[in-house]
């Protein structure tokens, strides 16, 4: 029995997934970092979304 995420939610959580991915793709950080990054984004999507917020790389840095 897994978690489903789905509706309203769903359509948040797909929107700020791919929020995190482009704004991932213009950050300055360095290209296996940007790969790691969307993997972790990509496999786990709630959770690597979190830790993207807290510890991903600034687009302006």
């Amino acid at each position: 029995m897994g978690i489903e995420v789905g509706g309203l939610l769903g359509l948040v959580l797909l929107i700020a997934v791919i929020w995190a991915i482009v704004s991932t793709v213009q950050s300055r950080a360095g290209t296996g970092t940007k790969v790691l990054w969307i993997v972790l984004i990509v496999l786990l999507p709630l959770i690597g979304f979190i830790l993207w917020l807290l510890l991903g790389p600034k687009a302006g840095r």
